[in-house]
């Protein structure tokens, strides 16, 4: 692998204008095919399989014609009287019709008059005056019905609040174009403008949240920051942050190219965005730090570039290569959207692999000995009595071996402390309930929950399929029976047949629990309704199912919470392989996997404690998003892995050199150290400045990243694991010699390529390589 990477090093440099002029080519050609057939991004979250997707099957069976809850793109609009006033009066019902008219304007808006959009005070009359005529004789009765219909009611029981619900006429929610959003949103300005409240959410509406790009900028700032403070030379400095913006581009373009063929999350090019610009700054950082370390060794930049890119370019190969494995195996765990979002972060990881190995040796061709100009800074280590550099890194590394058992136990005492919150973890899926307090999808769900209770956001369906009794009467009994089944359990405020089909062997039972889609006795309800779900078919002789949104964003998160430990156990097994094939030991890798599941669980203690339990009020308290979990997994296995092997291959290969297991510590650090230091800090600053995006999603993967890629590059990998090295000494090599002959060996340092280069003249250079 080294001489073929060497090889490819040295002909970027040399016909650096055709590789630069290749990458532009794939940029422009790839971006307008990218454009071309994107369409917009929605969140869909459903496994198949669940049992809420399956009785919404039953549901569609039953009621042909019944929309997909994931794909239906509705919309609500909730307005509100001042304190004081109710809807019915003259100025506010006039407002609310001004604004219903400019609705029916708005493209893509159902043409079917009864799914138009209607004045709360006038629907809620009219359903209020069904029910009631629908309703018996008996007081009892009245009060049921009455009961049913405020319920169910678009007008708040005090007349204040009112809600305006449609469903665009598209297909799926990603049909909905952004200049219908615009419409809509214009139309509830202007309500706001008249006198009204007024804010709108809904499936429909959710591609209208805009992320921005200061955090990005903010995170490339203090990246630039650290380059410049490792190479002090401004030219140097922006060579790394130019590679990673032409990765995340060709990132972001197959994302978009991607959503012409399938359903991408508005949150995915987010995740792909901040994972290729921080290993994307990380690669190029590695390449050309090496090539300043080959240039201090011969005058040939073109031998320099190939040696840079055939020996860190090894293990940048290496390294991407775990992370894409991490990535793309969250298709193991069967979720669609989290593959899709996997996949999606793979690429980027993939095209800055592809950035490092071709277009920075190209940019090196091409600038040739101004690549460290605009020097504004010089650092000269110090030399000890043997010669060699001493750095910060060797300070560090003596220091740990002093005393390496009181730092084994400080590290683990401080991350299983940070692990504890985790106990508590509570997963749900992101809703406007959760979405940011600024955003008009939060406002108008708290408007909703004021006015109408929590529960009206998170209602359950139960369908009831009666095609097996025969007597039309005894179905009828069976979907009273359901719903008064259903209307028993603890947390229920109303429950009600809400259709009932043709040939009435199927109906639907509309369920308002108490309380919001998140609140755990919500999970509860759902919960006792699935498992009486056998009695009250064995009593009535249906078949019962229950689904709706909620239903199915709770199936999705327990799905994702029960393929943690798969996942965990897939990524943990691979670890340990991959780092037997490259530092040739057993110990190694096992200390290196142990390490990584303690940093994951720190993170996730640390994000529990703040995101959902709100320490010190950062942010307010809420679940944490269900596949959070797995995605932190699946990167920071990819970048814990980066870090043990650049800095413990530095180790091995002194080892098998003939230094001491000490010494080798030591030597790792010493040409290691600086580069991780400066990688790590580069990757903390990109992720930690997503957490000033609104999106509390988003604002919660930053935090776990930066501080996941704190607690493993410097507590675990600069910490933890030289220490324990330290106390293994020479047993920290150990390797059976069967399972050393079986293992596939790997030269991610190049050191086979530096020793035929070694033995070989000059002139046979090329053929040496060739033959390689």
């Amino acid at each position: 692998m080294a001489s073929l990477l060497y090889r490819l090093g040295h002909t970027a440099y040399r016909r650096w204008p055709l590789f630069i002029a290749g990458w532009i080519i794939v940029l422009v050609g790839f971006g307008a095919v990218a454009v071309g057939v994107s369409k917009p991004m929605a969140d869909t979250f459903s496994i198949p399989g669940i049992p809420s997707l399956a009785a919404q099957s039953m549901q569609q069976k039953l009621f042909p014609g019944t929309a997909d809850a994931q794909d239906e793109a509705s919309a609500t609009v909730v307005v509100a009287a001042p304190k004081g006033h109710t809807l019915k009066e003259a100025k506010y019902t006039g407002a609310v019709n001004t604004l219903i008219t400019k609705l029916d304007a708005v493209p893509q808006m159902p043409t079917d008059a009864k799914a138009k959009p209607v004045n709360p005070v006038v629907a809620a009359a009219a359903q209020q005056k069904a029910i009631l005529a629908a309703a018996g004789k008996t007081a009892q009765e009245q009060a049921t019905a009455k009961a049913n219909a405020q319920a169910v009611s678009p007008l708040s029981a005090d007349g204040r609040t009112g809600t305006i619900t449609w469903t665009f006429a598209t297909k799926t929610v990603q049909d909905v174009k952004a200049s219908t959003q615009d419409d809509v949103l214009k139309a509830v300005a202007q309500a706001r403008a008249s006198g009204l409240e007024a804010q709108v959410n809904g499936s429909g509406m959710q591609a209208m949240v805009s992320t921005g790009g200061s955090s990005e900028l903010l995170g490339v700032l203090v990246a630039a920051f650290v380059l410049f403070i490792t190479f002090g030379s401004l030219v140097a400095a922006g060579m790394p942050i130019i590679s990673a913006g032409v990765g995340v581009m060709m990132g972001e373009l197959a994302i978009q190219f991607a959503t012409g063929f399938t359903t991408i999350g508005t949150t995915t090019p987010i995740l792909a965005t901040m994972i290729g610009l921080a290993v994307g700054i990380d690669y190029t950082l590695f390449i050309l730090a090496r090539y300043r370390t080959e240039l201090r060794e011969t005058e040939d930049r073109a031998h320099a570039a190939g040696l840079a890119v055939g020996k860190a370019g090894s293990a940048v190969v290496f390294a991407g290569l775990t992370v894409l494995i991490a990535l793309c195996a969250l298709s193991v765990v069967g979720i669609p959207f989290l593959t899709s979002m996997g996949l999606a972060a793979a690429g980027s990881v993939f095209f800055a692999v592809c950035v490092a190995l071709t277009l920075l040796p190209a940019v090196l061709g091409l600038l040739k000995s101004k690549v460290f100009a605009a020097q504004l800074r010089k650092r000269e280590d110090k030399l000890g009595a043997d010669g060699r550099t001493i750095n910060n890194g060797v300070r560090w590394a003596k220091l740990l071996g002093k005393r390496p058992a009181i730092f084994v136990a400080m590290v683990v005492v401080v991350l299983g402390g940070l692990a504890i919150p985790m106990k508590s973890l509570h997963l749900a899926l992101p809703s406007d309930s959760t979405a940011a307090k600024s955003t008009t999808q939060r406002q108008a769900a708290d408007m909703i929950s004021e006015a109408f209770g929590a529960g009206r956001q998170a209602p359950f369906i139960a369908v009831v399929d009666a095609t097996g009794i025969s007597d039309s009467q005894q179905r009828l009994a069976a979907f009273g029976q359901v719903m008064g089944w259903a209307g028993s359990q603890k947390d229920v405020v109303n429950s009600q047949i809400i259709k009932v089909n043709a040939d009435k062997t199927g109906a639907t039972i509309l369920i308002t629990p108490k309380d919001g889609a998140d609140a755990q006795s919500t999970l509860t309800l759902l919960d006792h309704l699935r498992s009486g779900q056998s009695g009250i078919e064995k009593k009535t002789g249906a078949t019962v199912g229950i689904t709706g949104t909620t239903a199915i964003q709770t199936d999705v998160s327990t799905q994702l919470t029960s393929a943690l430990p798969k996942y965990l156990a897939v990524v943990i097994g691979l670890a340990f392989i991959l780092l037997m094939v490259v530092f040739r030991s057993v110990l190694v890798p096992l200390m290196a996997t142990l390490g990584f599941l303690l940093s994951v669980l720190a993170t996730l203690g640390a994000t529990v404690a703040v995101f959902q339990n709100g320490l010190f009020g950062l942010v307010e308290g809420q679940p944490i998003v269900s596949f959070m979990p797995i995605i932190l997994i699946g990167i920071v296995f990819g970048l814990a892995m980066d870090y043990q092997v650049f800095l413990v291959t530095r180790m091995r290969e002194a080892y098998v050199h003939g230094a001491s297991a000490r010494e080798s510590i030591v030597d790792g650090f010493r040409h290691g150290a600086r580069v991780v230091t400066a990688a790590a800090t580069i990757m903390i600053s990109v992720f930690a400045a997503f957490m000033l995006q609104s999106n509390s999603l988003i604002q919660s993967m930053g935090f776990a990243l930066a501080a996941a890629v704190f607690f493993d590059a410097f507590v675990v990998r600069m910490t933890l694991i030289p220490a324990i090295m330290y106390l293994l000494g020479d047993k920290a090599w150990w390797l059976p010699k069967w399972l050393d002959k079986i293992l596939p060996r790997v030269d991610v340092e190049g050191e086979k390529l530096g020793k035929k280069l070694a033995k070989a003249p000059e002139s046979e250079e090329d053929s040496v390589l060739a033959n390689a």
